[in-house]
């Protein structure tokens, strides 16, 4: 595809950023003092076959920097991605809120996004199942405001207190640490049946959204309850929504097992070659919003974190858009120090007593000071505010500033009370003042108490297919735990979300069918059904298959109709190099059958060419069954169409044969489908 200009380099935090920006080609090598060295291969010795001398100022300085160089990875959220970007208010939000970045369309803030798994290792693969996190630091010209969230709009827990447990029962198991970034072991699931509150999040969890396609076509949640405030104090809870433009859409599991094995780095990969072609990720900011006199008006605790607030009661206006156009220029100076806080806000944005939120609000920075070596993480290039930060905090574990003149406290005389307090009137963050009275107690309030209402709402919003993924994910999951005694308590558990469906997940567990009263929710919410969401072809890369001889002039014409459609293709062949076309016109090979595979495409074009042998023909028809059993769009064109007639697949559904504009729109509105769920597939 042809390639567009590469992000918004004129936003603060770039110009920011430039600063610390190196570039060492064409450069003499020189120690970190700046001296210039004149070996970097050998050390200094006494004698060619002596011993190395202490004096070798350049050995210990490179060895001690490399011993130095690993800095503790999060517990959780350690494997990850970023990109830079920048957000756009569509109307201002005045009523609302007064914070500043959501007020002129006409400003563009500076973003900085991460994306990540939750259980796994850095070294963990990307396409496992688990929750994502989607955080996103705004660079606004109050301070740095971070928005928190999950590709999930519910967790685990309901209480901060919780945390450690959760983590402790889903990490790998302490005696053996097996296995890694997965929840199919004994001491997850024993946690699942014991803290029942878990349920919600257990059921998105075993559902297509726990392995999304690409971080491009994840939403994000902001899971808790917030406040808007606005210039008259007046107050609304908010909760927050990425919306990708491209869709919500998942792999399936086989095909996340794989690419698993054959490009583990799949998520990350897919984001950042999508950027560096131009195809900027877009999401849209949505806020459901409910007025204070409306907190108790529904049938759950809006403050609950384990629930949502279904959209055909609270809708969802869409307010913003984010775009990311810039890839990282170093994956450890940013994508790996960047600090994260659901704490840090700008004036208009203010918390709620969501128990949940009020542990992470101590957590996240008590994690980046043990991280990030100190209190002064703020100073690194990637977190510090594009706004200047004046206050009496000093030193401290590389401290960058270099703060003049010799206050340091407040009150003082010395420096005319400076830095001094900002008034409300100047900008100074006021919190809100909700009235609070009770006794000091322990205890969860009664409207945290039901566990299952809303599971069953998700239950009954899923697709069939989507229904049989959450079964199937049960099956496979709860079929790793070893203890029979926690495998029945699950089963038991989720009988209370829907009586058949546990049934059935006992049936392949081989447990007691479960004999436990289902919820007695009828009421669906169609927009948590991937089945509901966009569907557009652009954005989405398919595998081409062309031997010698293929014809050239029809084929170059049907893959600039797929471009110019969004699709983004790799040509596939026996041999690396070129591919030789009847008309001997040539196309660069970007990928052998070795090098590849058809679960790390959406979908498959199969040509084929002159004097196949049954190598070619062999790995050709691999790619086209792993496609067909993926429920993938297929197309076929002049001497592809024999693999299709050959496996019986002519008819199906998303399975187009022919050539010219027509085969392009056709092939084009397959691709959009994604998945093609009414295949027969063996």
């Amino acid at each position: 595809m042809s390639e567009k200009p590469i992000g918004n380099k004129n936003n603060k935090k770039h110009q920011q950023l430039e600063q610390f920006r190196v570039n060492d080609a064409n450069k003499k090598l020189t120690t970190n003092q700046g001296l210039k060295v004149s070996e970097d291969g050998v050390s200094l010795t006494a004698g060619r076959r002596g011993p190395t001398l202490m004096e070798d100022f350049h050995f210990r300085e490179k060895m001690t920097h490399f011993d130095h160089e690993r800095i503790p990875e999060r517990v959780v959220h350690a494997r990850g991605t970023a990109a830079h970007g920048e957000f756009e208010v569509y109307e201002s939000m005045k009523p609302y809120t007064k914070a500043k970045f959501l007020q002129d369309p006409n400003v563009k803030t500076p973003v900085f996004v991460r994306f990540s798994t939750v259980v796994g290792f850095r070294g963990s693969a990307d396409t496992v199942r688990d929750v994502r996190g989607f955080a996103t630091k705004f660079y606004t010209d109050e301070g740095n405001y971070d928005l928190v969230t999950n590709n999930m709009p519910v967790f685990f827990i309901q209480d901060g207190m919780k945390f450690p447990d959760i983590v402790h029962a889903i990490k790998p198991e302490p005696h053996n640490e097996i296995p890694q970034a997965s929840g199919a072991h004994d001491t997850f699931w024993d946690f699942v049946a014991n803290n029942q509150e878990s349920a919600h999040q257990v059921m998105w969890l075993m559902s297509p959204r726990a392995i999304p396609r690409s971080y491009r076509m994840m939403q994000g949640f902001g899971i808790h309850a917030f406040r808007f405030v606005n210039d008259g104090g007046k107050a609304h809870f908010v909760k927050f929504h990425w919306i990708p433009k491209l869709g919500v859409h998942s792999l399936v599991w086989d095909e996340a097992q794989k690419i698993a094995g054959k490009n583990p780095d799949f998520n990350r990969q897919d984001l950042y070659d999508a950027i560096e072609m131009g195809n900027f990720p877009e999401f849209e900011l949505g806020v459901q919003i409910i007025e204070e006199k409306d907190e108790f008006a529904f049938d759950f605790d809006i403050l609950d974190s384990t629930k949502i607030w279904p959209e055909e009661d609270v809708p969802v206006k869409i307010i913003g858009k984010l775009t990311l156009n810039r890839n990282v220029d170093n994956f450890f100076a940013e994508t790996e120090q960047v600090a994260f806080h659901p704490g840090h806000v700008v004036p208009g944005i203010d918390f709620t007593n969501d128990p949940l939120l009020q542990g992470r609000l101590f957590s996240y920075t008590d994690t980046q000071l043990i991280r990030l070596g100190g209190p002064n993480f703020h100073e690194i290039p990637i977190n510090k505010a594009v706004c200047p930060f004046h206050n009496n905090q000093r030193d401290g574990y590389h401290r960058q500033t270099i703060n003049v003149g010799k206050v340091a406290y407040h009150n003082n005389s010395l420096a005319a009370n400076t830095p001094a307090p900002a008034t409300e009137e100047e900008g100074g963050f006021v919190h809100y003042q909700e009235k609070v009275e009770g006794s000091i107690v322990q205890s969860r309030s009664e409207s945290f108490s039901d566990h299952f209402s809303q599971p069953k709402l998700f239950w009954n919003s899923m697709s069939p297919n989507e229904k049989q993924h959450i079964i199937d994910a049960f099956s496979f999951e709860v079929g790793h735990v070893k203890d029979k005694k926690v495998r029945q308590q699950v089963v038991d558990m989720f009988a209370n979300v829907d009586l058949n469906m546990a049934t059935k997940i006992a049936y392949n567990l081989g447990a007691t069918p479960p004999t436990g009263k289902e919820s007695t929710v009828t009421k669906a919410s169609p927009a948590l059904s991937q089945e509901n969401t966009i569907k557009t072809a652009v954005g989405r890369k398919i595998g081409v298959i062309l031997h010698n001889g293929f014809h050239d002039a029809e084929v170059k014409d049907i893959l600039q109709g797929l471009n110019l459609a969004g699709v983004a293709y790799e040509i596939i062949s026996g041999k690396q190099g070129v591919v030789t076309g009847k008309n001997n016109v040539d196309l660069m090979v970007d990928h052998t059958f070795t090098t590849t595979d058809p679960v790390l495409y959406d979908g498959i074009y199969i040509i084929g060419g002159d004097d196949i042998d049954n190598t070619f023909y062999n790995k050709a028809n691999y790619f086209v069954k792993e496609a067909f059993k993926h429920y993938k769009p297929i197309g076929a064109s002049f001497d592809g169409v024999k693999w299709l007639e050959e496996n019986s697949m002519l008819g199906n559904p998303g399975i187009v044969e022919g050539n010219g504009n027509t085969f392009v729109e056709t092939f084009v509105q397959a691709i959009a489908e994604h998945r093609h769920w009414d295949r027969k597939v063996v």
